[in-house]
């Protein structure tokens, strides 16, 4: 059979009357799928279709990617800029410059009256990487607020966190060529038919021809689960036991690779009296896993030629979710499984341009993987934006959380909110309302004027979405694809790229900082920051990475210089002995005892609750829950529950519960 068919005769597909075919980069989750939207003669949008030769997909498009074209008619989307004085009043249709005087003025009083961080922003992960940039450099540089998160803070910190912890800088280390050269691979809370369709399709295939064996850690029986060679049920919130007691067993029966670990590691000392503690009897008890199977499983992967271990929200959202992340990095360094085809810990980032946000947005830190504690890296920056050092804060400012409970407390006064509806996606939402309600100013900036978030606000402000921009964004294996025009923003909408350069000609007043319209513009003093560093861009431009559908970094200026072809897959980090970003080249074996502070289900609270993913639609529904097609084929919220537990408890399917 041919992908459920019994006859290869080609599926037949409506004419669209497509006339033209542009390109762009799928605006959805981190996969990175390069994708043609289909004009009709009258320019309107009509069909997408996957593009064959991108490395990335090869032709193919999940079911969001498929009626992607569809976001630019979407119900909701605004046409004009609003305004009013109090958050529950109707809104007035307003001109550009009526509602950015507005968000500037009330800036400068908020800030005037209880000081510069009185005042946050919290941005995205949909944005394309020089909005990013520009957003960073007006936010450090201009206006001066520390409290300034995204909303990927929420899936990727614990990511960003452990690799730095390890590695001693952020950046995935593989890339979605390790499939195919891996000989085992371990998928820690990670549903990727379900998350990433297309990365599942490139994982499947390559076990298809290599015969590896697949190992699911997750409490849930998940699509992938179903498809595993092994399904670990793990209890909630025990990954770092697990990891701990496999280790315990590939040091007990010298299966680490000593030889890796005495030229790149440090540590490895206190990790191995750590580990000494999860004996596989003592961890089953905590984990929930047989100590046979944890034997198993610890001596196929030692044993594996390459070994290669994936996690998304599982790890990331998890109440320790860095040290799940280290735990994944100590297993790789042992075993000497970084750095080499098929041997790697690959984070599969969330959204579509989380990886922009970490690598150049300056939320949690600055430019380029600079970091706000860094005397040098102040200097540098402040003297490449033309600002003063001083105006720099010295350390990171609060999480997108803790800003919701600053605002509650009184300590912020104001916000912006860019591309994102912390009502719909966030917990506690009454808490959340409460807190919006106290605000003083709150401005929001979003292609949708309906959102939970924008009734709350003072200002609002019509953004393009996705394809009606000009940009790059950065995929899960490193890899800038770009994003051109396809449409136009409807109504008076304009891009985040214009928005941030109109706000900044007002804290710009004397022109001191350089604000550059265009994005390839953009991208090129990108470039020039990057020179020298781990996520070294100088090699490339847009019509490059264009022409390459995708180009990895690093890719430097001198590589393109000498003839180099740009990577376009395959190119991974820490490949020569003692490459890691620590001043001595060598990553770290952290100890990981485990913190037994997990909320567990008693007498009031019974039942787990462990949240997923649909492949339909895409977070919070924001954008999917607008298309007509992704709601057909899942129109309504719904949770599953163990049949057992249904049964106990008179449940019926299809009824409601609460």
């Amino acid at each position: 059979m041919l992908f459920g068919r019994s006859k290869k005769n080609p599926v037949r597909i409506a004419d669209k009357g497509v006339v033209e075919w542009k390109y762009a980069a799928c605006g959805y989750c981190s996969t990175g799928c390069s994708i043609e939207v289909g004009l009709n003669a009258e320019g309107k949008a009509v069909a997408s279709r996957g593009v064959a030769d991108a490395d990335v997909n090869r032709g193919k498009l999940c079911l969001k990617g498929i009626f992607e074209h569809e976001l630019f008619d979407s119900a909701g989307r605004g046409l004009e800029p609003k305004i009013r004085d109090q958050w529950h009043q109707p809104w007035q249709p307003t001109d550009w410059d009526t509602a950015l005087d507005r968000i500037h003025d009330e800036i400068l009083r908020i800030q005037e009256k209880h000081g510069r961080d009185s005042f946050a922003v919290i941005s995205t992960g949909q944005m394309l990487t020089e909005e990013f940039y520009t957003l960073g450099k007006l936010t450090r540089g201009l206006i001066g607020t520390n409290n300034y998160d995204g909303n990927t803070t929420l899936c990727m910190a614990s990511a960003v966190s452990g690799y730095k912890r390890s590695f001693g800088s952020d950046g995935p280390p593989g890339c979605y060529e390790d499939f195919e050269h891996t000989d085992l691979l371990i998928a820690w809370g990670s549903n990727l038919p379900e998350q990433h369709p297309i990365i599942y399709w490139r994982m499947k295939e390559a076990q298809e021809k290599k015969g590896f064996p697949l190992i699911v850690v997750d409490p849930r029986v998940t699509m992938l689960a179903q498809n595993a060679d092994i399904h670990l049920p793990i209890t909630p919130g025990t990954d770092v036991v697990l990891q701990n007691a496999l280790m315990h067993v590939i040091l007990k029966e010298g299966l680490q690779d000593q030889d890796y670990i005495d030229a790149n590691t440090n540590g490895f000392e206190d990790l191995k009296a750590e580990v000494e503690k999860y004996d596989p009897t003592t961890a089953a008890k905590i984990c929930g896993i047989d100590e046979d199977t944890i034997r198993h499983v610890a001596r196929r992967f030692a044993s594996a030629g390459a070994a290669m271990q994936i996690w998304t929200m599982g790890i990331n959202q998890s109440t320790h979710g860095s040290d799940g992340v280290v735990g994944i990095n100590n297993l790789a360094l042992i075993t000497g499984n970084i750095g080499k085809p098929g041997g790697t810990s690959l984070s599969i980032t969330g959204q579509c341009n989380a990886m922009g946000t970490r690598e150049w947005s300056s939320c949690s830190g600055l430019p380029n993987y600079r970091y706000l504690e860094i005397p040098e890296h102040r200097e540098e920056i402040a003297k490449f934006w033309n600002i003063d050092e001083e105006f720099l804060p010295r350390k990171r400012g609060m999480f997108q959380t803790d800003i919701y409970h600053a605002i509650e407390s009184g300590q912020i006064k104001g916000l912006w909110l860019i591309a994102t509806n912390p009502m719909s996606s966030l917990p506690n939402t009454s808490r959340i309302r409460k807190a919006m309600e106290k605000l003083e100013f709150c401005a929001v900036q979003d292609c949708y004027e309906d959102t939970e978030s924008a009734q709350y606000a003072h200002v609002y402000l019509p953004a393009g979405t996705w394809a009606e921009k000009e940009g790059v964004m950065t995929n899960t294996e490193r890899r800038i694809n770009v994003v051109k025009p396809i449409a136009e923003p409807p109504g008076q909408a304009k891009p985040d790229l214009w928005i941030f350069n109109r706000m900044a000609e007002r804290f710009n007043r004397e022109g001191k900082v350089v604000f550059p319209e265009k994005a390839p513009d953009i991208f090129l003093e990108m470039g020039q920051l990057s020179v020298g560093r781990l996520s070294d861009i100088s090699g490339m431009d847009h019509e490059l990475i264009e022409k390459s559908r995708g180009i990895q970094w690093p890719y430097t200026k001198d590589e393109k210089d000498s003839g180099q072809p740009p990577p376009r897959g395959g190119r991974r980090l820490y490949t020569e002995t003692a490459s890691f970003r620590y001043e001595d080249g060598r990553a770290k074996l952290i100890p990981l005892p485990f913190i037994d502070n997990n909320e567990v289900p008693d007498e009031k609270f019974p039942v787990w609750l462990n949240t997923g993913r649909l492949i339909e639609h895409w977070h919070g529904r924001t954008k999917t829950g607008k298309i007509g097609n992704n709601n057909k084929y899942s129109p309504i919220p719904f949770i599953e529950i163990n049949p057992d537990l249904c049964a106990e408890m008179g449940i019926q399917r299809g009824e409601y519960v609460r």
